[in-house]
């Protein structure tokens, strides 16, 4: 999963990171992989502890924009830019702004998608849980409750 969150991440950091002066061009590629590694490891946080019904409401095609799930996120990925890019709270907000609302909308898209397979929700689900929890199963038949699967 995490190397489709990543390409969707770099479709959509045209404006927020490549062409972004704030970032050097040099280290364009490092921000990328820091918005979709903060991107994956904050859901994965919120999945540990508790949030799934959170981010299932997200993917059954809650609002982005007021999305509590995509407002960690966006803090969550403007601290890792301001920690390893020496970038303000402004700039590194101005980034999240522009990218990760777009990022999680065409996630959320791509996911419910029947005709697009870089994303299922069994596949991200599963990621989260990393393998680890024995409950994946009981976990992916709760999830698919909510969608009414």
């Amino acid at each position: 999963m995490f190397e489709n969150l990543l390409n969707l991440v770099k479709e959509h950091a045209g404006e927020a990171i490549v062409k972004n002066p704030t970032i050097p061009n040099e280290k364009n590629d490092a921000a990328i992989n820091t918005a979709a590694g903060g991107i994956m490891d904050q859901l994965k946080n919120l999945a540990a502890n508790g949030g799934m019904e959170k981010i299932t409401d997200l993917f059954k095609g809650g609002d982005v924009n007021n999305s509590t799930v995509v407002g960690s996120i966006s803090k969550n990925v403007a601290g890792e830019l301001m920690s390893k890019f020496g970038i303000n709270q402004e700039q590194a907000g101005a980034i999240v702004k522009n990218l990760i609302p777009a990022v999680m909308s065409n996630l959320v898209k791509k996911t419910n998608d029947p005709n697009d397979k870089s994303f299922d929700l069994e596949g991200i689900i599963g990621s989260l849980a990393g393998g680890k929890l024995g409950g994946v199963g009981d976990m992916m038949n709760k999830v698919k409750g909510m969608f009414g699967n």
